[in-house]
Formats: structure tokens, C-alpha cells, sequence
């Protein structure tokens, strides 16, 4: 007898069907045994491994699984009733089969054991997104991705190589095809002097600039994860262009952020931002868009990183205007918490070509030295005055008074003991 998948759904005509989950119990006292005789059927029909629903009752239980693939016997200790596993597997369908936008069961996972995420997409209404990886059951599907991902994987890399040989350097899409489905690019994982190429020709600046653009209108949303970092960037850079061309991109830093995390192209979203956002007005605008950056940036120095190469870009742009102005755009970035101390001295220690000519990063390093002095400068002071604070906070005791509204923090002078004395206790 089957039923249907989505058990929520009550036509008898429904297109979905799961057979009826049978459960056989076996053995006695502490070797007693759930099998689950036509596991590998139910899985079929929900397009999983039958060693996921099986952990994902094993998770919900507290029971150990036991796998036999060559047998087809998957088992769960205990002794308990198809009934209740079967109400068990509807949690499973609900939260590892059926699609979150439309319901509909013709979803894949999409697993990266690098960055410990699992994708999800749906075949009916094209949605991609992001399981929620905080069940136990992900951790074993980290560890054991469905076996028709392998075989993907090795085509989508090939043909990615292939796609990489015909680039030119600093096009990006080299480096993305050395990764699976839905693996971070080099770009943000790897490197920062490879990312986008050495290339230091005006030409090749240029291309840095326009390359996001060049191709936005001719992409759609169809396997949007499986194409190639260039692409990607390019549907990102589109996405906010058209929020900024329609009037709504001040309030719409929650459904960017989302785009970027659909894209995985989070880190890289500051680049795109400071190309889309910043002009020679760039004072003003990183007040405006502070909230936009920082759901990017906060504790996230790779973000920090684009965001100084895409700073370096615009003073590309805005040479007359913004050079001259580096260390004071430098400390609004800074004082905004859109930069941290630590990926502005890492930078000020190198300059990199990446992003523009080795003599205009040269320029811009130098414009800013008087800024990463004071920030040097500030650090070994705060170091200083902590050992000081050590030493005052051993002296420093809070008060409470009745009649007061609030705490009162005095400074107590350590008493010089008289002739101390010993005191025993018991004649207390």
C-alpha cells in the first residue's frame, strides 16, 4: 500500500507516492531490533539514500543504526511500531525531501564537506537555498553525500576546466573550476594575490571593473550554484543594480545579503557593493549604507578584504578626487566597523596589484600611512594602559546605595596592616 510523500496532502490523486514504511522486530532483551524491511523502497521514492532516513530515526530515538547495504537491512536498536516511524519519517521528508518555497518533493542535496554546507534544489519551481545544518543528520550527510553527487561533481569540474582553459587570466572562472557544485571559489577561499589575475595593463584594470557587467543580461536562474564564479558574480552584481535602479535598495540589505548566501558569493559582496554604491561622494554613502556593508563585513575579513580592493578600485575612477582623501575614507570605514585593526595592518603591510596598478596601490599605500601610524600608535597605547587599568581595577570596589539610582564605582586606598597578627579562627 502507498501514501503519499507530502502526507499533509490529501488528493488520492497526488503524483508523489512512498510505499507504506514496514517494521520488523527481532531479537530479545538487550540485542532487540528494529529492521525496516523496504527502507531502500521508501528512499527511492523520495530521491535519498536509504542510510539517511534510517540515521535521521536513529537521531530522533537516541538509538544506534545499523547499515547492511549488500543485504539491503537498514536497522535501528529498540524495539518500535511502523506507526510511530512512519509519523518519525514525515519529520524527515518535511525537513531533508520537500521543497521550502513550493512543497514539492523533486528536490537534490547538494553537499560540501569543505565549507560544511548542504545545498538544496528544487527541479519544480527552481529553487536554490541552503539547508539549515544544525540536526544531527547533517553531520552524517557531510560525511556520506549521496553517490549520484561523485559523478556530477567529476563533470561539472571537467567541463569547468574546460570552461578555465579558454579564459584569459583575471577572469576568475580558471580558478571557480577546481571546485565541486557548489564549493566556494578560490576567489574567496584562496589566495588574495590570485584571485582575479596579475594583470596590470589599464585594459586589464578595466575589464576588473567591467567584466561583472558584461555578461548580466544574458544569465538566467537555471542551476544557478553549478555555474561558474563569473557568472555568479555577474547575477549578483545585476540583482543590486535592479535595486538600486527601482528606488529600493536602502531598504533592501536583508534581501541582498540573502542573494550573495544563495550565490555563495557572500565575501565578494563588498566588491560588487563599493562598484554599485560608493562614487567620489563616498563619505556620505558609507553612513547611508553602513547596514548594507556591515551584514557583509562583520567578522568576516575576507568581506573586509573586498571591500579595501573595491576601494581601491574606485580611487581608480576618482583619482583627483578620492586620493588625496585615502586616510580619512579609510578611518569612516574603520570608525563605521566596516574594517577591523587587525585587515587594515595586514593590508598597509603589502601592497598587491590585484586590483589596480602596482604604482597607483603604491600611492594609495602611502596616502594612507599617516592613518595605519595612528592606528599603530593606538594599539601600543591601549596595550600600555590595559597593564595600567590591571593594576588600578585591583584597588577600584563598586558601592551600593539605597537612596541612589545607581552603582557607584570608588577608588579604595589599600590599607597599610599594623603589626599584623594571626588569628585563629576557632576562637571566634
Amino acid at each position: 500500500m502507498s501514501v503519499n510523500v507530502n502526507r499533509s496532502v490529501s488528493d488520492q490523486f497526488y503524483r508523489y507516492k512512498m510505499p507504506r514504511l514496514i517494521a520488523k522486530v527481532e531479537g530479545k532483551g538487550n540485542g532487540i531490533k528494529t529492521v525496516i524491511v523496504n527502507m531502500v523502497d521508501v528512499a527511492k521514492a523520495l530521491n535519498r539514500p536509504p542510510t539517511y532516513p534510517t540515521k535521521f530515526f536513529g537521531c530522533e530515538l537516541g538509538a544506534q543504526t545499523q547499515f547492511d547495504a549488500k543485504n539491503d537491512r537498514y536497522i535501528v536498536n529498540g524495539s518500535h511500531e511502523a506507526n510511530k516511524l512512519q509519523d518519525m519519517l514525515d519529520g524527515f521528508i518535511r525537513k531533508f525531501v520537500l521543497c521550502p518555497e513550493c512543497d514539492n518533493p523533486e528536490t537534490d542535496l547538494h553537499v560540501n564537506p569543505k565549507k560544511q554546507t548542504i545545498g538544496n534544489s528544487c527541479k519544480a519551481c527552481g529553487y536554490r537555498g541552503m539547508l539549515d545544518t544544525r540536526h544531527k543528520l547533517c553531520t552524517f550527510i557531510l560525511k556520506n553525500p549521496p553517490e549520484n553527487e561523485s559523478g556530477s561533481a567529476k563533470k561539472e569540474k571537467k567541463e569547468k576546466n574546460r570552461k578555465g582553459k579558454d579564459k584569459e587570466n583575471g577572469s576568475g572562472s580558471g580558478e571557480a573550476g577546481n571546485h565541486n557544485e557548489i564549493d566556494a571559489p578560490d576567489a574567496v577561499d584562496g589566495d588574495d594575490d590570485d584571485d582575479w589575475g596579475e594583470e596590470t595593463t589599464e585594459e586589464a584594470q578595466r575589464r576588473r571593473m567591467d567584466e561583472i557587467s558584461e555578461h548580466a543580461k544574458n544569465l538566467t536562474l537555471t542551476d544557478d550554484l553549478e555555474k561558474t564564479l563569473e557568472e555568479r558574480v555577474n547575477m549578483f552584481y545585476n540583482f543590486v543594480k535592479q535595486k538600486k535602479e527601482g528606488g529600493v535598495i536602502d531598504t533592501a540589505d536583508k534581501e541582498i545579503l540573502a542573494e550573495a548566501e544563495r550565490l555563495d558569493v557572500k565575501a565578494m559582496g563588498p566588491l560588487i557593493l563599493s562598484e554599485l554604491l560608493f562614487d567620489e561622494n563616498i563619505r556620505d554613502q558609507i553612513k547611508k549604507y553602513k547596514r548594507h556593508f556591515l551584514r557583509f563585513c562583520h567578522n568576516n575579513k575576507k568581506a573586509q578584504k573586498y571591500l579595501l580592493g573595491g576601494f581601491e578600485c574606485l580611487v581608480k575612477l576618482h583619482q583627483a578626487q578620492l586620493l588625496p582623501r585615502v586616510p580619512i575614507v579609510l578611518k569612516d570605514m574603520y570608525d563605521a566597523d566596516l574594517l577591523e585593526e587587525e585587515v587594515i595592518l595586514a593590508w598597509a603591510e603589502k601592497v598587491s596589484k590585484k586590483y589596480v596598478s602596482k604604482e597607483l596601490a603604491k600611492e594609495i599605500h602611502a596616502k594612507a600611512a599617516p592613518f595605519v601610524k595612528w592606528l599603530k600608535e593606538a594599539e601600543e597605547e591601549s596595550e600600555g594602559s590595559e597593564e595600567e587599568e590591571e593594576e588600578e581595577d585591583e584597588n577600584v570596589e563598586v558601592v551600593y546605595s539605597p537612596s541612589a539610582k545607581e552603582l557607584k564605582v570608588e577608588t579604595v586606598k589599600p590599607e597599610k596592616p599594623d603589626n599584623e597578627e594571626d588569628i585563629d579562627i576557632d576562637a571566634i
